[in-house]
């Protein structure tokens, strides 16, 4: 049951995402915040699918056990285009609100990034084997958790200062999608019943692509 129902949900968030990117970058006629939007959303499914797609046949087939090194390998992917999906947004926010300085919180945004993907890269991570260090899964996810408050703020605030309704609860889904996050990296292998924290968290991602394509399709 469990395989039909998660192969099923991931297929169809695989598709939602891929085809509402792909439809933003074909509709965004010289908008530059909905081209680096709809990119946003391609690099996130095609990113997902690293993972989501071994998943399935391990599930639908002999367990994950026996697909250790394939999943390991599409968290690893999956771990760095989740970056880029925020450098990404971070760019829609400096796109869409017109920001033309903010050079230190373009630097730092840089530092977190390449620092995550600098650790997600290290071999301690041991990311083919079935006993991965939990303590590298922390290390590796501390630069990104400040790469989402940060855009948390600033899409807050901006939505606020500006009475942007279209993007008025974009922060919510970057909130939402840390908060069932951070407990599946702490807690999922002593508890695998935490795992299902993910069912909400990829809801929380089509909410965030919804957010832009709404956005593009009203104006």
């Amino acid at each position: 049951m469990q395989a039909i129902f998660e192969t099923l949900f991931d297929i169809v968030y695989l598709v939602t995402v891929i085809t509402l990117g792909v439809r933003m970058i074909r509709g965004s006629r010289g908008r530059r915040q909905y081209l680096l939007y709809g990119v946003m959303a391609v690099t996130l499914g095609c990113g997902d699918a690293f993972h989501l797609i071994p998943r399935a046949v391990a599930l639908c087939t002999t367990g994950l056990k026996d697909y250790t090194a394939a999943l390991g390998i599409g968290k690893l992917v999956t771990s760095i285009t989740m970056t880029v999906f925020y450098v990404l947004l971070y760019y829609v926010w400096r796109s869409r609100y017109q920001v033309s300085d903010h050079k230190g919180t373009t630097a730092t945004v840089w530092v977190l990034a390449l620092s995550r993907m600098a650790l997600c890269l290290m071999p301690q991570n041991a990311w083919t084997s079935a006993d991965a260090p939990l303590t590298w899964g922390v290390y590796r996810n501390i630069p990104f958790a400040i790469l989402g408050a940060l855009v948390v703020v600033l899409f807050y605030r901006s939505a606020k200062e500006t009475q942007d309704k279209p993007f008025r609860f974009l922060w919510l889904t970057v909130v939402l999608s840390f908060a069932c996050y951070i407990p599946v990296v702490l807690f999922a292998d002593a508890v695998p019943a935490v795992g299902m924290l993910m069912i909400p968290k990829t809801c929380a991602y089509v909410w965030t692509v919804l957010i832009g394509f709404n956005a593009m399709k009203n104006e």
